[in-house]
């Protein structure tokens, strides 16, 4: 219907705006995980649940994206918003990137997005050794200052920029909300490259 479609551009132009007044908060916060390639000249930002089901679709189909193509810079913000298990699983990530660094963060990152069971004390005991990395500091960490803040900074942000559930994508001056494969996000790089 044309009322939808009205709506629908008005969403999509309420969007563009509120990337562009949280530009620097979205692509250059400071302290969330960039990989890809640094200095790629397309940014994809992604928010994040590690127990939501379309994140870990699309987690392979991102993997994906940036082995083909070379010259995409890539954001994760953790974005807990499915619960106790949500949160424990973000803080341990962020807790492992603060003791550890970004490659460190992305192992463990790879991990929970796949883990089935809860994230327990035990569970995480087990992450953490499994890349050689000792657990109690990091559990230690989890409740730091720092660790929270990330967290209510990106919940903050993704109230402000209208975010209410995972993945979303932000691309170019455009927000894509929900999964999307593969061949939609290589048509959607292009895209934003003209």
């Amino acid at each position: 219907s044309i009322a939808r479609q009205r709506e629908a551009e008005a969403e999509k132009k309420l969007d563009a705006q509120l990337i562009e007044i949280y530009q620097t908060e979205l692509v250059d916060d400071g302290y969330s995980f960039v990989g890809g390639n640094p200095d790629g000249d397309i940014t994809i930002v992604e928010f994040v649940d590690y127990r939501c089901g379309y994140c870990r679709k699309a987690h392979e189909d991102i993997e994906a994206l940036l082995k083909r193509d070379g010259n995409i810079r890539f954001i994760i913000k953790e974005f807990p918003v499915l619960g106790d298990a949500s949160m424990i699983s973000a803080q341990f990530a962020i807790a492992v990137k603060h003791l550890h660094g970004d490659e460190a963060y992305k192992m463990v990152h790879d991990t929970l997005i796949y883990l089935t069971e809860e994230p327990t004390p035990e569970a995480l005991v087990n992450i953490a050794s499994a890349f050689g990395l000792a657990p109690t500091p990091i559990i230690k960490w989890m409740m730091n200052d720092k660790v929270i803040e990330e967290i209510n900074n990106n919940r903050d942000l993704g109230e402000k920029m209208r975010i209410n559930g995972t993945p979303t994508f932000l691309l170019g001056d455009e927000l894509l909300r929900g999964y999307l494969p593969l061949e939609t996000m290589v048509e959607l790089v292009d895209k934003a490259r003209q």
